[in-house]
């Protein structure tokens, strides 16, 4: 099992050790907004993503013991043309040409060493191969006609929050993207497919709830074992794919929702699978003020309701989508809230082991693998 978990939050990066149980071993950042990490599962090396509002979006990067920072370039997006036309959303807001948010970040494919892929507000998708120095936007997809259909879901523009890297297959790559799709490529980025049969976005009219370019993607992850199989947790509910995105079946036995932001598949079995509900759009609290994880062990023919250690009382803790990982042994699970509470599992999710519940708000978690 996995012995360091990094933890990104509202002030700061956290790094906790397991050494005679979970503790805070280190912090850096604090004070600052840290919405992303990445423990690069290759050289060790840990990359965090700063968001320091009006001074802008900062990157940093540590060797593999995670104790020196080095601050680095962040993706920039190039310079707008004078005759280049404004692309505003369906609400009219114009999107912005420049870097809003680090989102998400996901290291390459294993025998590509350097490569680091960058997921962003406002739906930039960047890529590095030199581990973060320098960084090109994946233009075929940011100048794709139907970009101009995307639009916020969480955040007031588009964004890439999810990137999946086919572990046998280095140009096979699937991203989602806030209130735009899940985008699939073959050919290392150079064209694109949106793929999303069996979606639907309940909450919009006639022919455009299922279309696949503006579906509310809240996370999408793919199974290492099986990378034809992804779990994708929607606005309206919980969908799994069998044959790499090419169609979708929504599973409508979890309870007691099916509405939620976090999903995790085990590295070894794709039918195995957690989620975190909570209750849908107007509240956004967990059912019945109960934390609760789900976990599915058949491919989504049935769900578990696993509430050991977690509090089931006046409990209002909320996961984002980034704060729910599992480590490689794909028994060790961690989970974070906007509260500030963190609870571990080393057994699958059976039993929950609570390590603080005063944090800063967590926005994303990264066992070292």
């Amino acid at each position: 099992m996995s012995e360091r978990l990094h933890v990104a939050s509202r002030k700061g990066l956290f790094t906790l050790e397991r050494s005679g149980g979970w503790h805070v071993a280190r912090v850096d950042f604090l004070g600052d907004n840290c919405s992303a990490v990445l423990t690069d599962p290759r050289d060790g090396c840990v990359y965090a993503a700063l968001d320091h509002g009006h001074f802008g979006v900062k990157l940093h990067r540590a060797s593999g013991d995670g104790t020196q920072f080095e601050e680095i370039t962040p993706p920039s997006y190039p310079e707008k043309a004078e005759d280049e036309e404004e692309w505003t959303d369906i609400h009219g807001r114009v999107v912005p040409n420049s870097l809003e948010l680090i989102w998400c970040l996901e290291a390459g494919h294993p025998r590509d060493t350097g490569s680091i892929w960058c997921g962003t507000v406002p739906g930039g998708l960047f890529h590095s191969d030199d581990a973060g120095n320098s960084w090109r936007l994946v233009e075929s997809l940011w100048n794709d006609p139907l970009r101009r259909g995307w639009f916020g879901g969480g955040m007031d523009y588009p964004g890439i929050h999810s990137i999946c890297v086919h572990p046998d297959d280095p140009a096979t790559l699937a991203v989602a993207v806030s209130c735009g799709g899940v985008w699939h490529t073959r050919d290392g980025g150079d064209s694109w497919r949106c793929l999303g049969d069996g979606l639907h976005a309940d909450y919009l009219p006639g022919a455009q709830a299922t279309n696949p370019a503006i579906q509310d993607v809240h996370r999408l992850v793919q199974c290492r074992a099986r990378p034809e199989v992804f779990w994708l947790q929607h606005h309206n509910g919980i969908f799994r794919s069998d044959d790499s995105g090419g169609h979708y079946s929504e599973l409508s036995d979890a309870a007691p929702s099916a509405f939620g932001f976090a999903v995790a598949v085990h590295p070894q079995d794709a039918d195995t699978a957690w989620f975190v509900p909570q209750i849908k759009d107007e509240q956004r609290i967990p059912v019945d003020g109960r934390v609760v994880v789900l976990r599915t062990r058949d491919g989504g023919q049935s769900f578990e309701r696993l509430t050991d250690g977690l509090p089931q009382e006046y409990a209002y803790d909320i996961c984002f989508r980034h704060a729910l990982d599992v480590d490689a042994s794909g028994e060790q699970l961690a989970l974070g809230s906007t509260t500030g509470s963190l609870w571990i599992s080393e057994n699958g999710g059976n039993r929950w082991e609570c390590v603080s519940t005063h944090l800063p708000p967590i926005y994303a978690l990264r066992f070292t693998h």
